[in-house]
């Protein structure tokens, strides 16, 4: 099919321009930009962080979960935006999206309804991730797809801190086109409309503080650095033995969602500080504390990667010396800025926790 012809006859490739043009010219949000010490934490926070971006919508609102992240026993939360607290904020309704038809059918019919649809993928399709997973392994992703010309086997996606296109057999890889007599098990799908109006000024502060409240009740209840570091001594071992591959792995999983999460949240911090809420009043510490963090997270992860080279066990003492304590600040600050205490705490935060709630009833 020619361009002429394209431009002519297929209202698909007509309305495809728009996403060539936007992956063309993108630039990532500023929680992506050089002021972070990381520029990317997981694909599914940070795609979210663009679709606002790309909605217009300002998505530091929504980072008052980050405080909430604990050690899983094996790797620290892979968080994620909440979905109810994007509805709240944002008044974005997100759903499971049932698969019964070939992908690109119901990706299609839910674009043309002026939704995204967000499709786990093989990332050995993504061509954004050349030189890391792009033809090259199998890796587990989410996209969000925005645009689609099934004539012309080509998309375009938000993916981690970008907006790209796939085209050709990329595309069909992506979509599962060849597969034959149906998946033997569809991808998990959602979508995302944009259901209410979101708050906005003052409405949005307010709502983003009481976010922080109610994720500050659900925070771990103990150190989840301390909690860390005693599966740490275990697994230090286990990076000096294996290859370099598996010290890549288990630090995207640890470190990078530690140091990830809490730039996110030191952000957030300074976003809330600057919006003149009176409850947050002075937050340098407490942003400090997070910029810690983060930064040592990323020190750590140096550590590691030279002992893995080295074949070498490095516990990173003093680091995990310097995360606890910085964890320790941050969220005794943040307790005595923003949560109530005793009896008014049960009462608030079962209020705050009903509210919440009560936005998921139709």
């Amino acid at each position: 099919m020619s361009s002429l012809f394209a431009q002519a006859g297929d209202p698909d490739a007509v309305k495809f321009t728009e996403a060539r043009q936007r992956a063309i010219n993108y630039r990532p949000h500023p929680l992506h930009g050089p002021q972070m010490v990381w520029k990317q934490s997981n694909c599914y926070v940070d795609m979210w962080i663009e679709v606002l971006s790309r909605w217009g919508l300002d998505p530091h609102a929504a980072l008052p979960f980050t405080v909430a992240q604990d050690f899983e026993g094996d790797q620290f939360t892979f968080f994620k935006f909440p979905l109810a607290d994007l509805e709240l904020l944002y008044g974005i309704v997100v759903q499971e999206h049932a698969i019964f038809e070939p992908i690109h059918l119901h990706v299609e019919r839910q674009i043309e309804r002026g939704h995204l649809m967000l499709v786990e993928v093989d990332a050995w399709y993504l061509p954004d991730t050349q030189g890391v997973s792009y033809r090259e392994q199998h890796t587990k992703t989410t996209i969000c797809i925005d645009a689609i010309d099934p004539g012309g086997r080509q998309l375009g996606y938000f993916h981690n801190t970008g907006y790209y296109l796939a085209t050709a057999s990329d595309y069909d890889g992506l979509l599962n086109v060849a597969s034959v007599g149906g998946l033997p098990l569809p991808p998990y799908v959602e979508c995302a409309k944009r259901r209410f109006e979101p708050l906005d000024g003052v409405r949005m502060r307010d709502a983003s503080r009481s976010l922080l409240r109610l994720h500050l009740q659900r925070r771990p209840g103990v150190n989840p650095i301390g909690a860390f570091r005693q599966a740490f001594a275990r697994d230090a071992k286990e990076i000096a033995a294996r290859p370099t591959s598996y010290f890549h792995a288990y630090s995207f999983n640890t470190l990078r969602q530690l140091g990830s999460n809490f730039d996110l949240l030191g952000r957030y911090l300074r976003w809330l500080d600057a919006s003149g809420d009176s409850d947050a009043g002075m937050l340098g510490a407490q942003i400090a504390a997070c910029d810690t963090i983060a930064s040592e997270s990323m020190v750590l992860e140096f550590r590691l990667a030279r002992a893995s080279a080295r074949g070498r066990e490095d516990r990173g003492e003093s680091s995990l010396d310097i995360l606890e304590h910085a964890y320790e600040l941050l969220v005794d600050g943040l307790d005595k800025a923003f949560s109530p205490t005793g009896i008014e705490a049960q009462v608030k935060g079962g209020m705050q926790i009903s509210q919440h709630k009560r936005l998921l009833i139709p």
